[in-house]
Formats: C-alpha cells, structure tokens, sequence
C-alpha cells in the first residue's frame, strides 16, 4: 500500500468500523482539521516509522496502565524513543505497583484494542474511568499523531487542537509528567 497524506476523514467509509468513524464525526464536529494517512496495521512503534517520515512529526507513545488492584486507569502520552520505568511514574502520581492494562480492559474502558491505543479513545470513556497523564516533552510538538482508534489510520492534529478543543470538549484536564526513563 501506498502511503499518501489526506486531508480530513476518509471519502468512502463503507469499509471503515464504527468506532473510526466516530472519531472523525468527533473531530469534524469540533472543528479540527486533520490530515490522515490509511496504511497496513500498525503493532509496534517501528511500524510508524514510514508514516512518522511522512507526517514530518514522530507518532506518541500510549500505554494504558492501572494499578494492582485494577480500580485506578492511566492513559500516558509520552515520546515514542523515551523508556517507560513505571518506578518513575509511580512516585509521580502516588500510584504504587502500576502494570500495563490487559487488552481485555483496553476494549473495556475505551472500545480499543491492543495496539490502536490514541488520545481519541477517550471519546468511549464517558464514565471517565481513566486518567490523561502527558509527559511533558510531548508539548514540545506542534502537532501529534493519533491513531482514530484503530491501527490502520494514522492523523495528525495539532497539539493546541487536542489541548484547547479536544480535551475540554471531554470535560478532561491531563496530568503533566516528566519522564526520563531512569532507574
């Protein structure tokens, strides 16, 4: 498949779930612009690497994580070439023993599956079960990449947009952290 940037949701969306274009019908909603590129399933950040070059801005790192008792749920942004030492994190946000999320509790809370976690899934969370925390380097960025929850699109929106319209139209204030990816 040829990777090509568009502008805005996809022409045809016969072939497209229903959870993507939701996102769309979310961002269009609001306002904000978006280019996106359709590719093969993403599952690792190496993946991104093609449309990272093509959007000119590298693809955020997410990982949903929660703590042992699976009562308290953190969804993190942070830079895709930082190391995640959740010993860091923990002190951070008073949250001990943090794990990774199961798939099963991914689709639970946010209606995506492993490997399409986005910023954008939280428009499933209206329970607001889960916490945004953003490393802060992440802010450096004018824009950030999204998958619209699902790992076969990836879009690019401003960072101001997802900061100023996105989020507030959740009614969700994020946790800024800073993460160095140190013992």
């Amino acid at each position: 498949m040829e990777l090509k940037i568009e502008k805005g949701r996809p022409a045809d969306i016969s072939d497209r779930l229903p959870k993507e274009i939701k996102v769309y019908d979310y961002l269009d909603g609001l306002g904000i612009e978006y280019d996106r590129v359709d590719h093969a399933a993403y599952d690792t950040m190496k993946d991104c690497t093609a449309t990272d070059e093509l959007l000119g801005v590298g693809t955020v790192k997410n990982l949903l994580l929660c703590n042992s008792q699976k009562t308290e749920f953190y969804m993190l942004l942070m830079p895709a070439d930082k190391k995640f030492k959740t010993k860091e994190l923990s002190k951070q946000i008073g949250s001990a023993r943090l794990s990774f999320a199961s798939g099963e509790l991914m689709e639970e809370l946010l209606d995506i599956t492993p490997g399409s976690l986005t910023i954008l899934g939280l428009i499933n969370d209206s329970d607001k079960r889960v916490r945004l925390l953003i490393d802060r380097d992440v802010m450096q960025s004018e824009y950030i990449v999204a998958h619209p929850c699902i790992n076969t699109s990836s879009l690019k929106i401003k960072t101001d947009d997802i900061m100023k319209v996105f989020l507030p139209s959740l009614k969700r204030d994020p946790i800024f952290v800073e993460l160095f990816g140190e013992d």
